[in-house]
């Protein structure tokens, strides 16, 4: 079921223009520029498909909490951005994407970066394109650098129709 590519995906497909060996770092500006606090945290974006979107946190000073492991907030931010990304690269271009609910619960310890994957089915990518507004609960699994998953999240992101049109 392949539909027309919406308004991010077109805006990616141009990094084909870019030489292969900027495309990645040319990504990373372009989405932080979208998404400000990205850019801030230093979320990196490793893979964007309409179906998968992987999203990495480097536990840097700058996201540390107190003992020294990546802060709880930013975990969250990084969920949040690998769901809302997926979600992003289905939502019709006259709809607007918000994150309605989320929980978290802490498992375990974070060794190291992080490392979170968030994931459509088909289903819900017809659910996104057949309305134009609804809501979507977004799989999202979150790992550190030794493979464990220290939280475990859950995602819920509304669509609504867009306050004016949509531009191409």
């Amino acid at each position: 079921m392949d539909r027309a590519p919406n308004k991010l995906q077109r805006s990616l497909m141009r990094l084909d223009e870019a030489p292969a060996f900027m495309r990645g770092f040319v990504q990373n500006i372009i989405l932080r520029r979208a998404v400000p606090f990205t850019g801030t945290a230093g979320i990196r974006f490793d893979t964007l498909t309409p179906e998968r979107v992987e999203v990495r946190l480097a536990n840097e000073h700058r996201v540390q909490n107190h003992i020294g492991g990546v802060h709880a907030s930013a975990m969250n931010l990084l969920a949040e951005t690998a769901t809302g990304m997926v979600v992003g690269m289905n939502v019709r271009d006259d709809c607007t994407p918000l994150a309605k609910e989320f929980s978290m619960a802490f498992r375990k310890r974070a060794t190291g970066g992080l490392k979170a994957v968030a994931t459509l089915s088909a289903e819900q990518r017809a659910t996104l394109q057949a309305s134009d507004q609804g809501e979507v609960q977004v799989a999202v699994t979150v790992t550190d650098e030794a493979g464990v998953e220290p939280v475990e999240c859950v995602f819920t992101w509304a669509w609504v129709p867009a306050s004016r049109p949509a531009k191409n």
